[in-house]
C-alpha cells in the first residue's frame, strides 16, 4: 500500500513538471515565433456567439516596443489565418492545435480581422458557417489551455460584431 501511494505520488509529481516543462517550452518557442517576450505580455482568447477573439497587451503601458511587436505579429497572423497558413501556431504548440484542418478547409467561411487596441492587438475572427465556427472555438479552447491564460471557455452571447 505504501510503495503504491509513493509511486503514485511520484507519477503526480512527475506530471506537474512535465505540465510546467511543456509551458516553458510553449513559452521560449512563443518568444520566438511571435516576435516579443511572452513574460512581458497577456495573452487572452474570447468565445463569442459567431467566433471569437485572440487578444495579446503589453503588461506595461510604457512598453512601447512590446506594443508594436505584439501589433506586428498579430497583423500578420491575421493575414496568415486567413490563407489557411497556421505554421506559426503548430510551431509554437509542437502540434496542428485542434480546429487547424477544418479551418484550413473552409478557409473562404472565415473572417480574420485585426485591430489596435490599448497595449496590443486584436485577431477578431467570425464566421456564419457552423462547422467553421465550432472549430474557432475548439481552436481558442485549446490556445486558452496550451498558453494557461485562465480565460473563460463559455461562448458569450457577444459577438464579433459589436466588440
Amino acid at each position: 500500500m505504501r510503495m503504491t501511494l509513493l509511486v503514485g505520488l511520484l507519477f503526480a509529481a512527475l506530471g506537474v513538471t512535465a505540465q510546467e516543462d511543456h509551458h516553458a517550452a510553449v513559452d521560449k518557442r512563443g518568444d520566438h515565433v511571435m516576435g516579443f517576450s511572452q513574460e512581458k505580455t497577456t495573452h487572452h482568447f474570447r468565445l463569442y456567439a459567431d467566433g471569437g477573439a485572440i487578444e495579446v497587451t503589453a503588461n506595461d503601458a510604457k512598453d512601447a516596443e512590446s506594443r508594436d511587436q505584439i501589433r506586428m505579429h498579430l497583423s500578420h497572423i491575421a493575414g496568415m489565418f486567413a490563407a489557411g497558413n497556421f505554421q506559426a501556431s503548430i510551431l509554437i504548440h509542437e502540434q496542428t492545435p485542434p480546429g487547424v484542418p477544418t479551418l484550413q478547409r473552409l478557409k473562404a467561411e472565415v473572417v480574420y480581422r485585426f485591430e489596435d487596441i490599448p497595449n496590443g492587438g486584436r485577431v477578431k475572427i467570425s464566421t456564419k458557417n457552423t462547422e467553421a465556427l465550432l472549430a474557432v472555438h475548439e481552436f481558442l479552447k485549446f490556445q486558452i489551455e496550451d498558453h494557461h491564460t485562465g480565460d473563460s471557455k463559455a461562448i458569450t452571447k457577444e459577438t464579433v460584431a459589436t466588440k
